[in-house]
């Protein structure tokens, strides 16, 4: 208590340096603490003090990082504000920190500086009473001469200010109230606390210690404010339904001296983008469960403090919920005979998706409400499936969008991650959407085959609720926790095989198979696409470069055996790469001779300008190319007994495959090389097994190879006997149920010393009993029998359903012979047949008694 009854803050305060914000008497304010020293002061001063004193503290305006401070009093404010503590909230989101709510008591200069460590201890002189910002009394009057002159006036301005406000709007109301119970002297810091200023202002306001230069300070700020006020509404006479309050409360303001905004356009800014907001989320069209939640966050966003995180989280989800096209479509062209077309302008080849799309245009103009199919387009790299999937967006006039499943390990990819972690986001389905802005377009699920496994889930078990014609109507992500309709979207997938592919992913998709191309079909995709293409990207025209027909089966035929065109496209780039280069120098020898006619000399030594255009022939695809980088080699292979040519499937693609075996002295014992699987180890078991229980029947004891070593001797064609069985290329793993019928062929060779036909490749699984079971693939290995040069198929006798899949030009080029059974096989491999086999044999029938 100071001799005029009244209160003296302590004469020791420690000090919060402030670098943002400005506290006047009688306001309060809100400031954030992060500093070192700031923590230190809170948590040795005010979470430990028990007594109203230990919760005074000064606060000093500083413009200096807090952390290098000296003795030298300047580096600090010379006057700060004495308050106290009202609220002290801690977080350690972002980082550890605490918010103080501070009221402002008095104004106080700094004496000297008694310690900075851990915290800054100050001793302080009061300059203000501290009464009179809590005790009403008639203050300055104005009889007080020129300091009431400034009183009236700046009391009629802030009279005027109200008046220019909405009275019903309770803030507005305590304000009125504030304004008749407050003594005139503590008005300017006040009102200047409440009106939009500028911290450089509200520091003229604190540095004027004098109630007359306070008043002088304050009162063009006011008067700055009614300006504004008058002018602003001026703006908003012609659209009444824009008026928006311009008071409000800021966040944390308490009584006494509650700080407000007179301003409000910040404030404004916010309401319209929420007003803005609310009507966008009336106007979505979105289904009423996603209403009701938009609404619910929307009601919690209008309470929430921009501060805070969840404000920029919950504004976020919003607008992502109203940018979903949960009503926009794209209408359909049905148009059948544009879209075949199309189609056939975009792609040769591919009948079979063509008239899968065909028959989808149909069925849609029957029954517009029919359930986009989900189709997966199977088949090696490079064929055109992610191309087609375009085509097919193109023909039906809707929105593509490709979404890229390689190495995708991660379920949240697919279901988004959930608004509660950090970071959150929605899955790549709900962004596709949000991307293509409709809710029926084609989606291309691109390598589903590739999708990974870790711990953070499945993907692949992810995608069974998005794949399923009868779940995808209510599909949920995790990031916005409402369904969404995806049964208008078409889905279509693309693998190169469906052995990676989960049986129930599997099971929800319609496989279309996509086989390689045929090498008539490789040079009509050639020159109606992947030439001018390339031309085009090397600035070339058809006037400048001719590649004929015979030139590009050669490249199809000895540089590039793939089932798809992307090898063959990059060796076309190549030749026009390379006359790319002879053009260009062309190009410069003209212009060079058009600058200086006169000097014939100067061009000596450089060769002539090529004729246009240049045609690529053998000797210049040798030049550009190199040499071959494949040879006709099955008839040279085939040369010595115990080698046979099969056919193999892989996700490239059709392949040969040479089986060869040799026998040497030993004790019966098998060696499988070429990095052989199980199936096809258990498949060469096989095959010496039915030999060996059929050896006399087809005479394998009696050959002249046999002959040979007659101390061999025995029935048995392994007595005293190793086999070595070889697959070449054995640095790729080879597996499935296709090379029995191989295996016995090239055995039977081997015991037999006879040759296979040069011109014969086969494929087909076999039984003990000497049954060829059907295969698959048949389509890829009957191309890559016809790409290798081979006249001759030989093909279980259940497979020749798949025959009518091939073209009709491969059909007519090569000799199909279908088996049931390894005689069949044996008499066809061998020239003149095997013998033994039924030709020269009568197997006893046996009739079943079943």
């Amino acid at each position: 208590m100071t001799s005029d009854g009244g209160i003296q803050i302590p004469s020791r305060l420690p000090l919060l340096l402030t670098h943002e914000g400005v506290l006047l008497p009688g306001s309060t304010v809100r400031f954030s603490v992060d500093s070192p020293r700031n923590m230190h002061l809170v948590s040795q001063r005010l979470l430990r003090g028990t007594s109203l004193k230990s919760t005074i503290i000064g606060v000093i305006p500083n413009t200096r990082d807090p952390e290098h401070l000296t003795d030298d009093l300047p580096t600090l404010h010379k006057i700060g504000t004495a308050g106290i503590a009202v609220q002290v909230v801690g977080s350690n989101w972002p980082k550890p920190h605490y918010t103080l709510l501070i009221t402002g008591l008095c104004r106080f200069s700094v004496s000297s500086l008694l310690k900075e460590r851990p915290f800054v201890l100050a001793e302080v002189e009061q300059l203000d009473k501290l009464d009179q910002y809590t005790t009403p009394a008639a203050g300055v009057t104005a009889e007080d001469g020129e300091l009431g002159e400034l009183s009236t006036k700046f009391y009629q301005a802030a009279v005027q200010l109200l008046g220019m406000l909405d009275m019903s709007v309770p803030v507005v109301a305590k304000f009125r109230r504030l304004l008749d119970s407050l003594p005139r002297e503590t008005l300017p810091d006040v009102v200047a606390s409440m009106i939009r200023t500028s911290n450089k202002e509200k520091l003229q306001v604190l540095d004027a210690v004098s109630l007359e230069e306070r008043f002088k300070k304050a009162l063009p700020m006011l008067t700055r404010q009614i300006e504004g006020l008058k002018l602003l509404q001026k703006t908003r006479k012609r659209s009444p339904d824009n008026e928006k309050r311009v008071l409000s409360v800021r966040k944390g303001g308490v009584f006494p001296g509650q700080q407000f905004s007179l301003d409000g356009e910040d404030e404004d800014e916010d309401g319209d983008d929420i007003i803005a907001l609310e009507r966008k989320v009336h106007g979505a069209n979105m289904p009423d469960a996603a209403l009701r939640v938009c609404l619910k966050e929307l009601k919690r966003l209008k309470k929430m403090p921009q501060s805070m995180p969840e404000y920029a989280l919950t504004r976020n989800y919003l607008d992502l919920m109203v940018e979903l096209p949960w009503s926009k479509n794209t209408k359909d062209c049905l148009d059948i005979q544009a879209a075949r077309t199309l189609l056939d302008s975009d792609h040769y080849a591919l009948d079979k998706l063509k008239r899968r799309v065909l028959e989808y245009l149909a069925v849609r103009q029957l029954k517009p409400s029919l359930k986009g199919p989900i189709l997966c387009f199977v088949g090696p790299p490079g064929v055109g499936k992610t191309s087609v999937g375009r085509s097919i967006a193109r023909t039906l006039g809707r929105e593509f969008h490709r979404i890229a499943l390689g190495g995708v390990c991660d379920q949240s990819d697919i279901r988004g991650h959930r608004r509660t972690y950090v970071g959150s986001m929605p899955g790549r389905i709900i962004n596709g959407l949000k991307t293509v802005g409709v809710n029926n377009p084609v989606f291309l699920l691109d390598e589903v085959d590739k999708l990974g496994k870790s711990l953070q889930g499945d993907p692949a078990a992810a995608l069974l609720e998005v794949l399923d014609p009868e779940q995808n109507h209510s599909f949920t992500d995790h990031y916005l926790n409402v369904a969404f309709d995806l049964s208008q979207v078409l889905f279509i997938a693309t693998a190169n095989t469906t052995a990676t592919i989960p049986p129930a992913l599997l099971d929800r998709m319609e496989v279309l198979q996509v086989p390689g191309y045929t090498q008539e079909e490789r040079v009509e995709i050639a020159h109606r696409h992947l030439i001018p293409n390339q031309l085009e990207q090397h600035g070339l025209t058809p006037q400048q470069l001719h590649i004929p027909q015979n030139t590009t089966q050669d490249i199809i035929s000895r540089y590039t055996r793939e089932a798809g065109v992307r090898s063959l496209e990059r060796k076309i780039g190549a030749i026009c790469r390379a006359v790319a280069v002879k053009v260009a120098e062309s190009h410069q020898v003209t212009k060079t001779e058009a600058l200086a006619p006169e000097c014939p000399t100067q061009q000596r030594g450089k060769a002539d300008p090529p004729e246009m255009p240049i045609v690529i022939d053998h000797i210049a695809l040798k030049d550009i190319l190199g040499p071959p980088l494949f040879e006709m080699e099955v008839s040279e292979r085939l040369t010595l007994p115990g080698v046979a040519l099969g056919l193999a499937w892989s996700p490239l693609g059709g392949e040969i495959m040479f089986v060869e075996a040799s026998r040497m002295e030993g004790d019966g014992q098998l060696t499988l090389t070429g990095q052989l699987g199980d199936v096809m180890k258990e498949s060469a078991h096989l095959a010496i097994s039915w030999l060996r229980t059929n050896a006399k029947m087809y005479q394998l004891t009696n050959s002249e190879f046999t002959q040979m070593y007659t101390w061999w001797g025995g029935g048995d064609p392994l007595e005293g006997t190793d086999i070595h069985l070889h697959f070449p290329a054995g640095a790729v793993t080879k597996d499935g149920p296709s090379a029995g019928v191989t295996i016995v062929t090239c055995l039977a060779s081997l015991f037999s010393g006879r040759l296979v036909r040069s011109d014969v490749a086969m494929t087909g699984e076999i039984t003990l009993r000497g049954l060829v079971l059907p295969v698959g693939g048949i389509k890829d290995k009957v191309l890559a029998a016809h790409r290798a040069g081979v006249k001759r198929v030989i093909l279980p006798k259940r497979n020749e359903k798949d025959l009518e899949e091939l073209p009709a030009n491969v059909r007519a080029d090569l000799d199909f012979v279908t088996a049931r059974t390894l005689d069949e096989v044996l008499n066809t491999a061998f020239d003149g047949g095997f013998p033994g086999t039924s030709s020269t044999h009568t197997h006893p029938q046996l009739n079943s008694k079943l």
